[in-house]
């Protein structure tokens, strides 16, 4: 268990090495949550993370034999790059185990900043076993991710500037994945400000940190995919889990479909990146179930912006979709000369417009003189896609979402 001390030593032990993030109120976020939103953005950090608190104290502290020997960790990638980074400012080398499905762009960025990269595993636990391994047969030191506590000291000076920047602050929506960010927080926060509502945050897929509370101690839990990757981790950290369990006010889960959407709305109304962890505060913040932060202070931590572009283009669409900006639906029309540009006519007249269209001749209806037409349009929301739909059934055009009416397509 550490001290609120530690977390003090540790924010002079990293200075210098760890910038102090921006934090600022967001306009467009507190307009549409109800909230007075304050975004913290550690997605600004060298390796665009929080992780570089935690590592840089843990590093600082190794003995001088130790830092010539070397550090290794598993990680699915924010560590890892935290680790490599900070061991090469401090001249330590830094190998790092990350499992198979880590995001090519945190491996490529570890192997850039100098660490030696070993893929294995397919999940954490593999890879954390095999580093382990590594770590006893060549004496390197194992810096845990989440639950050494001088990583958790290093993050929970991520409260105390959190505080510094919204000294009066009712709120602070913290992700969860092996709990070393939400210990350190909330151990932070309590301390200097007993009345600020610790509120842990987890993707529904992956909430390692609720099976904890509900079962009294860390329990292994089934990783489902999720697009928060750094929170997928299968069991909370037990020196973690002491510290945050007394800390934390409340705990939140949140859909894979409501953080697409968070994700979608930090680039559209605040103009940053985030990956999906970073993305679960604000998922939580617009999720509905928090309404007594309506008109409060509150803090969205963005914790990390590693995301794979690949990935990160599929979210957005994902996003669009979810928030009804993005729609499919099929329809049969004639096959006779002018039958598109009569379809397209009606769905430009709606205020719609057309992404793309499909047609499907082999699989339709008996009567060669219609064709079936799968089209994806772009709409200011729900509601609006549906009155596309109804001035499109005005004209005689019957459309089926997603879907071609023979059941063929989507």
């Amino acid at each position: 268990m550490i001290t609120f001390k530690e977390i003090e030593t540790a924010r002079d032990r990293i200075e210098g090495a760890v910038f102090e993030s921006a934090c600022h109120r967001s306009i467009p976020l507190s307009e549409i949550s109800g909230a007075q939103v304050f975004c913290k953005f550690e997605n600004a950090q060298r390796t665009g993370s929080f992780k570089e608190r935690g590592a840089r104290n843990a590093l600082a502290q190794l003995s001088a034999d130790q830092k010539k020997r070397g550090v290794i960790a598993a990680s699915a990638g924010n560590h890892a790059q935290a680790l490599a980074y900070q061991g090469k400012l401090l001249g330590i080398p830094a190998t790092v185990v990350m499992p198979q499905y880590a995001p090519l762009i945190k491996v490529t960025n570890c192997q850039r900043l100098g660490a030696t990269v070993v893929l294995h595993g397919h999940d954490f636990a593999e890879a954390k076993a095999y580093a382990h391994a590594i770590a006893a047969e060549k004496g390197l030191a194992y810096i845990d991710g989440y639950d050494d506590p001088a990583i958790i000291a290093g993050q929970g000076t991520l409260g105390l500037e959190i505080l510094n920047q919204v000294k009066d602050a009712d709120a602070v929506i913290v992700p969860v994945g092996g709990g070393g960010l939400i210990a350190g927080v909330s151990l932070a926060i309590k301390s200097v400000r007993p009345q600020t509502k610790v509120i842990a945050v987890e993707a529904e897929n992956v909430a390692s940190f609720s099976a904890a509370l509900d079962a009294g101690k860390p329990t292994r839990i089934e990783l489902k995919p999720t697009l928060a990757d750094g929170l997928a981790i299968p069991i909370v950290g037990a020196h973690a889990f002491a510290i945050a369990r007394d800390h934390v006010d409340q705990t939140v889960t949140v859909s894979e479909e409501k953080i697409a959407i968070a994700i979608l709305r930090l680039i559209e109304l605040e103009k940053t990146v985030v990956e999906g962890a970073g993305a679960t505060p604000l998922a939580t913040l617009l999720s509905g179930k928090l309404p007594e932060l309506s008109g409060k202070r509150v803090v969205l931590p963005l914790c990390g912006g590693n995301i794979d572009p690949n990935i990160l283009s599929r979210v957005i669409e994902h996003g669009l979709v979810a928030d009804g900006r993005l729609c499919r639906f099929s329809a049969v029309i004639s096959d006779r000369p002018g039958g598109l540009a009569v379809l397209s006519k009606r769905i430009a007249a709606a205020g719609a417009s057309i992404k793309q269209i499909v047609h499907d001749r082999a699989f339709t209806t008996s009567d060669v003189s219609t064709v079936s037409v799968l089209c994806t349009i772009e709409t200011r929301n729900h509601e609006h896609f549906a009155q596309v739909r109804a001035r499109l059934k005005e004209h005689g055009i019957e459309t089926h979402p997603g879907r071609s009416p023979n059941g063929h397509g989507d």
